[in-house]
């Protein structure tokens, strides 16, 4: 099993993978194909692209949670990381069966293994 440190890196660059995702479909990127069920291949219009930026900023949120949570920044917040971590457990675990079952299949070859990971990261520092 790994530690809370190792999980919580893991974890963090995984969201920073998924972050530079979003951050391309919002400046026009067309890889729709790849995000939101597939529903919406090639650019995102500009209500979606606003949509990437808002999960962009929330992947950004949980993975601070989790530094915090292992220990690794802003000492300060680790006790009322002990009850939020599992606020982003429940999102990766939300985010990992809804890209599990998209239609899409790039979307599910890509990002189901992604989301798996990040279920399993936070699981471990959530529990450490």
């Amino acid at each position: 099993m790994i530690d809370s440190t190792t999980a919580a890196s893991i974890f963090s660059f995984l969201a920073t993978v998924v972050m530079l995702f979003q951050l391309a479909l919002a400046l026009g990127a067309p890889w729709g194909e790849m995000a939101m069920g597939g529903k919406f291949p090639g650019r995102f219009s500009p209500k979606l692209r606003i949509s990437a930026l808002v999960q962009l900023l929330l992947l950004a949120l949980m993975a601070l949670i989790v530094l915090i949570r292992a220990g690794l920044v802003f000492s300060e917040l680790f006790e009322l990381s002990k009850s939020v971590i599992w606020f982003v457990v429940a999102l990766c675990v939300v985010s990992a069966i809804l890209n599990t079952i998209t239609p899409s299949k790039k979307e599910r070859m890509l990002w189901s293994p992604v989301t798996i990971i990040l279920v399993i990261c936070a699981v471990v520092v959530a529990r450490s």
